[in-house]
């Protein structure tokens, strides 16, 4: 094997590793409540590693056996994957380099305005056509539940603890409302009516909380933007080994191709 070709090969086996990595770091993204809930966020990671995977493999058995034709469509596949990471990786970037959050003083944690988002975003997700699926999804899951089952004795434990977006936009009442802590399912009034529509929307009912909420809707892209900002990590690395494996790889069939014309050759000298 030459030189290229090991390298190549050795490479492969390393994006064979990622690809285990970007698969794994997909069907985290996958099993969020928040992207259970939005189902066109679910699957580019995961496909897009067992492509790389695929390819990978393509890669490596055209490496080690000189398949020349097997090296061609290994580089062809992987010149298209590099472009669809790039434009995944970009586009991801840009749809979530706004950022809704802001600091509340005396608390633990951010919250989050709805216009502090792209415009993507908001009209993909945040319509009011997606919502009402996204919303009935949102109530069916743990994510307030989760929040109700700690024990909290008093609202100054409540109010240091770290809370995700989506809790602190959709499991409990804007803190501009003033409503009063009781526990985290039970919040009494007085209500502030300068707050903001949301203020009239919160219930104390487990099925509505504050799900109806623009408020809730930007704690539900507060939460898709801090997730895909780690997978974005992921896609970075994956790139820079997919363009390092790619230009190798042209090294590598270029050999193939000189071995082969070199073993021509010497046929015909004998």
């Amino acid at each position: 094997m030459g030189v290229a070709n090991y390298i190549t090969a050795v490479l492969n086996f390393i994006a064979f590793l990622c690809s285990i990595a970007i698969i794994a770091s997909g069907i985290w993204l996958a099993q969020k409540p928040d992207n259970v809930c939005i189902h066109i966020f679910r699957w580019p990671v995961i496909v897009l590693g067992f492509l790389i995977l695929l390819v990978s493999l393509a890669g490596f058995v055209g490496a080690c056996c000189y398949k020349k034709a097997l090296l061609g469509f290994y580089l062809c596949c992987m010149a298209i994957l590099i472009a669809l990471s790039l434009i995944l990786l970009v586009f991801a970037f840009v749809v979530t380099r706004p950022d809704g959050s802001y600091d509340v003083p005396g608390r633990g944690y951010k919250e989050y305005r709805l216009d502090g988002y792209s415009s993507w975003l908001r009209n993909r997700i945040a319509g009011s056509e997606s919502w009402n699926k996204i919303r009935a999804c949102l109530a069916d899951s743990d994510v307030c539940l989760k929040l109700t089952q700690q024990q909290y004795m008093t609202a100054d434990q409540f109010f240091a603890t770290h809370l995700s977006p989506l809790q602190a936009r959709c499991c409990k009442p804007p803190t501009v409302c003033g409503y009063t802590f009781v526990n985290p399912a039970l919040w009494t009034n007085p209500t502030n009516p300068m707050g903001g529509p949301d203020c009239n929307l919160w219930s104390n009912d487990q099925t509505q909380l504050c799900y109806n909420c623009n408020s809730c809707r930007a704690g539900l892209l507060g939460n898709l933007r801090s997730e895909w900002r780690e997978a974005n990590i992921i896609l970075i690395v994956a790139v820079v080994v997919l363009i390092c494996v790619y230009v190798i790889g042209c090294s590598a069939l270029k050999n193939a191709q000189t071995e082969e014309l070199f073993r021509r050759y010497k046929q015909g000298w004998i």
